[in-house]
């Protein structure tokens, strides 16, 4: 299915959302239940400032919510196909890494038979 004009950028904004280290750990670790900002600045090893500017730039992607609890900011995933799109690229990665691995050790073999 081709995409409108309209949605190209949507799409882009939510692929940018994905493309930083410290917001897939963050993703990673709501995986199971949802976490404070506390938790998640303990979890991503980062300032509060900076793990809710990557919390900024998920919420505005629609894949996190936030909810305010007393003086806590609990966090939770808006989008669960979101881990199913983590696993078609996990396993595309993994075919890729099993690749690097054979040539690997091709090389390898071939260094020491020669």
């Amino acid at each position: 299915m081709a995409l409108p004009e309209q949605a190209i950028d949507r799409v882009a904004l939510y692929f940018k959302a994905l493309s930083d280290p410290t917001r897939l750990r963050i993703l990673n670790s709501l995986r199971e239940n949802e976490r404070s900002v506390g938790e998640l600045t303990d979890i991503a090893q980062c300032s509060q400032a900076n793990v809710s500017k990557h919390l900024r730039v998920l919420a505005d992607a629609g894949i996190v919510a936030r909810t305010a609890r007393g003086t806590t900011t609990i966090i939770s995933v808006a989008d669960p196909g979101i881990y199913d799109l983590c696993a078609l690229v996990c396993d595309s990665v993994a075919r890729e890494l099993e690749k690097d691995l054979a040539l690997h050790q091709a090389l390898m073999a071939s260094r020491q038979s020669g």
